[in-house]
């Protein structure tokens, strides 16, 4: 049987956190709600959720502040469901360290089946080897913690994977198709503009530790890890 994880649900929409809850009870979550950014919060302490589902456009408060507070001691999985569409709202989100979004209104069964898709990642990705090292950068696939520089790397989940799957594959040009296989798999939700977002996060993370430039653009296909292998 699969172990139940607790999801967090953001939303100050009572009808929202309603539907959510019923949809990720019936898939098998225990789900805890709260309507405010406050809240959030103290929730997050209290329960330690697999995931949280974080609405943008909280009362006080908003989404954006929340996500950056909880990247500031957690890397739990966020997914940010927002009524904005326009995609600089989205890769605002994602830069600051949600793993997903869900533009309003949205399917709850969708929702229900990126929840699963995400947690999934989190138990597939890692696999029994040993950490990486290079000249500048250590990755640990087991402890899940990334190094640059000997300094340990502030990275949301989907960052490391990223990272991860760049690592694992140095000196080898990568498309974004080939990248959202390795991360995402099958479960994959959205365009490869999301694959240029995380991928900038990390190379932009590395470089103001190193001052190196260890994953480079290839045009027309995709990135590069380049660093010396230990």
């Amino acid at each position: 049987m699969r172990e139940t994880a607790t999801i967090l649900v953001v939303d100050d929409e009572a009808s929202i956190r309603t539907i959510v809850r019923a949809y990720l009870e019936q898939a098998g979550f225990t789900v805890v709600c709260v309507d405010n950014g406050l809240a959030a919060l103290q929730a997050a302490r209290d329960y330690t959720p697999a995931m949280i589902i974080l609405d943008l456009n909280l009362p006080g408060m908003d989404g954006m502040e929340v996500a950056a507070r909880l990247r500031e001691h957690s890397d739990v999985f966020i997914l940010m469901l927002t009524a904005r569409s326009d995609e600089v709202d989205r890769v605002a989100g994602l830069r600051i360290g949600a793993d997903d979004y869900l533009t309003k209104p949205f399917s709850p069964r969708e929702l229900a089946a990126r929840v699963e898709a995400i947690l999934r990642r989190r138990r597939g990705v890692v696999a029994p080897t040993n950490e990486l090292r290079f000249k500048h950068v250590v990755v640990d696939p087991d402890s899940r913690e990334a190094r640059a520089g000997g300094q340990l790397l502030d990275l949301s989940p989907t960052e490391f994977d990223v990272l991860l799957a760049l690592a694992r594959h140095p000196g080898r040009a990568l498309s974004r198709e080939q990248l959202i296989d390795l991360v995402w798999g099958a479960d994959f939700f959205g365009t490869d503009r999301v694959v240029d977002v995380y991928v900038g996060q990390v190379r932009r993370k590395i470089e103001a530790v190193t001052g190196q430039t260890i994953i480079g653009t290839v045009r027309g296909i995709g990135y590069r890890f380049s660093d010396e292998r230990l």
